[in-house]
């Protein structure tokens, strides 16, 4: 994630890093001090939020411990002076993919605290095509794990960190649980009809075989299993209304994408 948005807030950022290998990682996307610690290690994240005002937390998705480290975390915040805490959730945590009720306990935990919490609850990214995005274009199939039919809303997760900015510069925010989509709610094949829109040539779809993906977390697999039947839809008021813009499209993100390879290429 970049920390772009609370640059230009004015914001003075403090990362918070596991190894001292991502330390530059953190420099490079705007942190201007870098904590080495651990979310397990309340003597690190004592060190690290010594002096801070405001924390974001995302936890570690598919962590076996990640209700215990969000709560940490938090408790750390109390115990530190912390003023704001911005935890990025997810979309509709009541349920009970393991991914998903893994972040209930920690919202339960923030608003019982007695910080400043803002509750963000982002849906699927649009970050998530740029790791497949290469093998879409050479092979001309948007291929996924779970059912082409099923519809998801989703979100460029540059404008879930333009919401954190806000939230923790501003005030407007505090005590607030906010749905967080981009408008449109789309099946593979329509996401498949946007990429053949954008690149000029027919995109097909496919499902992938999840008995060849390899070492797949079970978590994970329930999740797809999960997708094959039932989406991850909601609405995009609040984040077009916090923003006070629209918020960025897919198509934007797919031209980005293509504008980013060829340039790769020259």
């Amino acid at each position: 994630m970049s920390f772009l948005p609370l640059l230009v807030a004015g914001a003075v950022i403090r990362g918070l890093v596991r190894r001292p290998e991502q330390i530059q990682i953190a420099k490079d996307r705007g942190a201007s001090e870098v904590a080495l610690g651990d979310l397990s290690d309340p003597e690190s994240l004592d060190a690290a939020l010594n002096g801070v005002e405001g924390v974001f937390h995302i936890g570690p998705v598919f962590a076996p411990n990640e209700v215990q480290l969000g709560r940490k975390i938090i408790e750390a915040a109390q115990w530190a002076g912390v003023r704001k805490f911005v935890f990025s959730s997810v979309i509709h945590p009541i349920l009970s993919l393991p991914n998903h009720a893994a972040k209930a306990p920690v919202e339960e935990a923030l608003v019982n605290s007695d910080l400043e919490y803002t509750i963000l609850h982002p849906t699927m990214l649009f970050q998530n095509y740029s790791a497949s995005w290469e093998k879409i274009v050479e092979t001309g199939v948007l291929a996924e794990p779970w059912a082409a039919d099923t519809c998801f809303s989703r979100v460029d997760y540059r404008d879930v960190a333009d919401v954190a900015a806000i939230a923790l510069t501003e005030n407007r925010l505090a005590y607030g649980t906010f749905e967080l989509c981009a408008p449109g709610i789309l099946s593979r094949h329509a996401v498949a009809a946007l990429l053949t829109q954008m690149l000029g040539r027919e995109i097909g779809v496919r499902t992938l075989d999840r008995s060849k993906l390899g070492e797949t977390p079970r978590d994970m697999l329930t999740m797809f299993e999960h997708y094959d039947h039932h989406g991850l839809v909601g609405c995009s008021l609040a984040l077009r209304t916090i923003l006070g813009r629209e918020p960025r499209t897919l198509l934007a993100y797919f031209e980005e994408l293509a504008a980013a390879s060829k340039s790769k290429r020259e």
